[in-house]
């Protein structure tokens, strides 16, 4: 079957990326707040609706939340094996307008490309909107494609509770986003990605496309140690159970003994830190703090774990203060589909850009849907490697470009079906 010639709105999808990027803007500060299942945050979902109804997608929910807009194909077997593409439109504080939004946005850019060309997909298409991929108010992260994916049981996800006290099914449903399709129902025959990159590789190698062959795997750990609060000025330091330090040290330890173990490879990184009772002349009698580690090695990053447990149990031994971990996600590495990795690769050539294989750094959605069904991701460049941050930024023939090569990827897919 001949690849039918499709033409990208590059117009339309940046205009799309700022108006969305404009919901939850932080008064100020540049940046804009769209933590999941908020006010704001439903703003952008019905933005999104809206936009999905326009291109005559027939939009639905899910009981987790997750928002799909499925383009049907032109026969009703089409519909049996659509192509999926999907990311997540939730943010952290203060964030840049990308993450996410993008790959969703450059979704709606592909479906919008067969609408105006009167051409019917082989395949359906369906646009996905992950819930809570940030997982900034309520955890794990990636939740919403962890459902999907049958990896995570739906009535533990909505009785999960958020940093804020509020259960995420009741949010759910006040925001008006409780679905009643079940979560999975659409099977994917194959899923991609469009991604920034949110690291400088590309930038600073001078490559317009990465081609995503694996992703990292990720450990997530809250370690609360209890000490006892004393008088800062008369008590020695051999006398001490002193929470702080022993934190301190757990972090120097990471630093210096377990990303020193594997350098290239192994991250660690302890990202929030709560000291009780948090004054200035008082030894602190609490540490509350997390660990983040992560290694694109499933071998490596257990045995970062296993140092962080020994030292942990050193650390109580030698300063007298007792220690409870809890984990809060812990997601294996994943090695992405190689037939689509060939083919976004395929289309960077064939298109002009250049490229480079590359590992993500992050965890993003692919991850839990390359358990139900072949999945690959496309980056493009990050400026400096910022993310998570109002000065997130890729430029417009950039975002353009990543967007070519998703549609040219997903054409000669459906084409081949």
């Amino acid at each position: 079957m001949p690849v039918p010639t499709l033409a990208l709105d590059a117009g339309r999808l940046l205009e799309q990326i700022r108006l969305l990027g404009a919901i939850g803007a932080d008064a100020g500060q540049g940046g804009r707040t769209r933590i999941a299942l908020t006010d704001d945050e439903k703003a952008g979902r019905d933005l999104l609706m809206q936009w999905m109804r326009e291109l005559e997608l027939d939009v639905r929910v899910d009981r987790i939340g997750n928002l799909f807009g499925i383009l049907h194909a032109a026969t009703d077997t089409g519909d049996e094996e659509p192509l999926m593409i999907g990311s997540h439109i939730d943010t952290v504080r203060n964030a840049g307008a990308l993450d996410g939004c993008y790959g969703v946005l450059s979704g709606l850019a592909v479906a919008r490309a067969y609408r105006a060309s009167g051409i019917a997909p082989q395949r359906a298409i369906v646009i996905g909107a992950f819930t809570n991929e940030e997982g900034v108010r309520f955890q794990p992260d990636m939740m919403g494609s962890l459902v999907y994916a049958g990896a995570l049981d739906i009535q533990a996800a909505l009785d999960t509770v958020g940093t804020d006290g509020a259960r995420l099914g009741d949010e759910l449903a006040r925001i008006g986003y409780a679905g009643d399709m079940e979560p999975g129902a659409i099977v994917p025959r194959e899923y991609l990605e469009l991604h920034i990159e949110q690291g400088p590789v590309l930038q600073a190698e001078g490559q317009l496309i990465g081609v995503v062959e694996n992703l990292q795997g990720i450990s997530w750990q809250k370690i609360t140690m209890q000490g006892t609060a004393n008088h800062a000025g008369t008590t020695p330091t051999r006398l001490r159970h002193d929470a702080g330090y022993a934190a301190c040290a757990v972090a120097a330890f990471l630093r210096e003994e377990v990303v020193g173990a594997a350098p290239d490879t192994t991250l660690a990184t302890v990202g929030s830190l709560r000291l009780e009772p948090d004054l200035i002349n008082v030894i602190a009698r609490k540490a509350t703090f997390t660990v983040d580690l992560r290694d694109p090695d499933e071998q490596r990053l257990q045995a970062a774990e296993k140092r962080l447990a020994g030292f942990l149990a050193q650390i109580a031994e030698r300063e007298g203060v007792e220690i409870e971990t809890e984990c809060l996600a812990r997601f294996a590495p994943v090695v992405f589909d190689a037939g689509l990795a060939d083919e976004i690769e395929a289309s960077a050539r064939r298109l002009g850009f250049s490229h480079r294989r590359m590992t993500s750094g992050a965890g993003h959605d692919a991850q839990m849907i390359a358990r139900i069904a072949p999945a690959a991701m496309i980056f493009v460049p990050s400026r400096d490697g910022i993310s998570h941050n109002p000065r997130e930024h890729t430029d417009d023939e950039q975002l353009a470009q990543g967007a070519q090569v998703l549609l040219d990827v997903v054409r000669r897919r459906l084409a081949s079906a």
